[in-house]
């Protein structure tokens, strides 16, 4: 079966790509932005030829931050394009144009033509993408670009956008994840694990304009190392306990207080998405719309773009469906968390009426098996393990001796016992994925 990462597409001129991108990797040994680069130049370099961007980095986040700009910027009625990853279902989900996903025929051409011209750079998967969605952004008429990281920052193909076009450039919640490839040893960079995921986030930085960070949120070595990337880059810095605060108020608000503004703080609504920690997620976007002058977003925007936020698979609760249709549990719960930061998140989140639940998990190899279920504790009245589709991924055995197995989520769901208990499904974005699919509730 192929991996979901390139996925599949029901259009014989779009797989016909993604069979080529499928084909790609990222060389051993090889880091930096000079085949990104290339290719751009290549191309005419459209990532200079964008309207002004938000570029969101962070190990858990990034996405519902940048799902909560993309909404506060078309509530002012602003074109926006974005570009995320990955994709849950379809590979058009990488590619929002202007508001909507880019269509099957434009995206096959996109494809062909940035593989053909850097055929011969051996680009990585992920270079081949940003630089289609940065050629499809530089061809459609927008008014603001929202670009999500997709793994660290300073090494990361998103990291080509220059100073010219930054609007704000944020960081999102930090974790351990990706070690294999954010803590490969190198000369010069922090050597303690938190410090080194910090400064690869920060790498983003660009001078002149404004980063935006969860500031005093983090650990101690990572905001002292966020700081000694940004001083000598010459990025503004607008952190979270010094620039700016928020917090839960009375009546399911949101409270924000800048400090640059005089007067008392301003209430925001709770955002839509569940979670308690989308609160700073929204808080971050908001602070970044605010931080820069390149693009003006009314606070009425900003609230309203709040509140119409939407981004699936995260603490997502499926609708009724072909895959919920198998089991008599009253609610199926759907979230991608897959490092032990994302684990916590999803206890601390989980409403008062999931406080004993069955897990169905799947996870891919090099995740750590217990980063859900350490955080759930014994909260967990059974365990199913599945595999993820197009990906090695843990077998039954690495979850301890109460792990039962089933071949597929349909098997899992089936199988179920009938006590009324709700199911949360996690431990892949991947997995998250193929759930929407079998759900027949496909991302727009």
């Amino acid at each position: 079966m192929k991996s979901l990462d390139f996925g599949h597409s029901d259009d014989p001129a779009v797989q016909a790509q993604l069979d080529r991108l499928s084909a790609l990797s990222v060389p051993q040994g090889r880091l930096g932005l000079d085949t990104i680069r290339a290719m751009m130049g290549r191309l005419g370099n459209p990532h200079r030829r964008l309207p002004p961007v938000f570029h969101v980095a962070g190990t858990n986040g990034k996405g519902s931050t940048c799902a909560f700009l993309r909404a506060m910027l078309e509530a002012e009625g602003y074109r926006v394009h974005v570009t995320t990853s990955p994709h849950l279902v379809r590979y058009n989900e990488r590619i929002r144009l202007a508001g909507r996903l880019i269509e099957d025929g434009p995206l096959a051409d996109l494809l062909e033509e940035v593989l053909d011209t850097g055929a011969d750079l051996a680009p990585s998967f992920f270079e081949v993408t940003i630089a289609a969605a940065f050629l499809a952004f530089s061809r459609t008429p927008a008014d603001a670009c929202v670009v999500e990281v997709g793994m660290g920052g300073r090494f990361d193909a998103t990291n080509v956008l220059e100073p010219d076009v930054l609007a704000a450039c944020g960081i999102a919640a930090l974790g351990l994840d990706h070690e294999r490839f954010l803590l490969a040893p190198e000369e010069g960079v922090p050597t303690e694990p938190m410090a080194r995921i910090a400064f690869e986030k920060a790498g983003i930085a660009k001078r002149g304009v404004p980063l935006v960070t969860l500031g005093t949120l983090y650990p101690s070595e990572a905001q002292a190392a966020i700081h000694d990337v940004a001083g000598p880059v010459g990025a503004p810095l607008s952190e979270f306990g010094h620039g700016w605060i928020c917090d839960s108020a009375e009546g399911g608000r949101l409270y924000m207080f800048d400090y640059s503004e005089s007067g008392v703080g301003q209430d925001f609504p709770f955002p839509m998405i569940p979670g308690a920690h989308q609160a700073r997620n929204a808080a971050l976007a908001i602070a970044m719309i605010k931080s820069q002058d390149k693009i003006p977003v009314s606070i009425t925007a900003t609230k309203a773009g709040i509140l119409s936020a939407k981004w699936p698979a995260r603490l997502q609760t499926l609708g009724e469906g072909p895959l919920t249709a198998l089991t008599s549990s009253p609610k199926v719960i759907l979230d991608g968390g897959h490092n032990p930061s994302a684990g916590q998140v999803i206890a601390d989140a989980l409403p008062d009426d999931t406080q004993s639940l069955h897990l169905v998990i799947g996870m891919i190899e090099g995740k750590e098996p217990g980063a859900i279920i350490g955080p759930l504790g014994d909260r967990v009245r059974t365990l199913t393990v599945v595999p993820v589709p197009g990906h090695p991924s843990h077998p039954v055995e690495a979850f301890g001796p109460d792990a039962r197995t089933a071949s597929n989520l349909e098997d899992a769901l089936l199988n179920m016992p009938d006590d009324g208990y709700p199911i949360l499904i996690a431990g892949s974005l991947y997995l998250a994925g193929e759930a929407l699919r079998l759900n027949d509730e496909v991302p727009d």
